[in-house]
């Protein structure tokens, strides 16, 4: 937990000045999701979701399998409103033109730009002008988080926070 929430505070002190908010994902280990995810909030950042419960969010295999993104939107309102549910929306996006389809739908919280180049996501931010969340996704690393942050994106989620965090080496000893 110590080498997470250390990696945390680097990463969100790489971003500091900027507005995006460092987010974790649910790629945890099996039984430790819990600490894991405090120990990004001790180190600053902040928790994507806890789990499939607590969001709705369209990857790419589901707008793929509803045959769109406008579809995949309609048919999760659909089944918020027949469940009686209150969930965020999130629509993940892959190009801009699956932005410009997440625009014209509507009806979603944050719009995830995944995988995108600095400059596409800066195209993106632009096209999406302030109505809605945007979240960075997808191959963030410390070579590109600050680039990324500076495109202006709400949140950056990173799960390498994590999954592939190495524990630091703690002594009790004294030399």
């Amino acid at each position: 937990m110590s080498g997470i929430a250390t990696k945390t505070h680097y990463l969100v002190e790489m971003i500091g000045g900027t507005k995006a908010k460092l987010l974790d994902t649910r790629k945890t280990t099996p039984n430790f999701r819990l600490l894991e995810k405090w120990a990004v909030v001790i180190g600053g950042g902040g928790n994507h979701r806890l789990g499939l419960f607590d969001m709705i969010m369209l990857k790419d295999n589901h707008t793929d399998m509803a045959g769109g993104i406008r579809q995949a939107i309609d048919r999760t309102k659909e089944y918020l409103r027949a469940e009686n549910r209150k969930l965020a929306i999130e629509v993940e996006t892959r190009n801009l033109d699956e932005v410009r389809q997440v625009l014209d739908a509507g009806g979603v919280d944050i719009i995830m730009l995944d995988n995108m180049s600095a400059e596409q996501m800066k195209d993106a931010i632009k096209l999406i002008d302030g109505r809605y969340k945007t979240e960075a996704s997808g191959n963030i690393t410390e070579e590109t988080i600050s680039n990324v942050a500076n495109c202006g994106v709400d949140y950056i989620s990173v799960g390498a926070l994590t999954h592939s965090v190495k524990s630091l080496d703690l002594s009790l000893k004294a030399y």
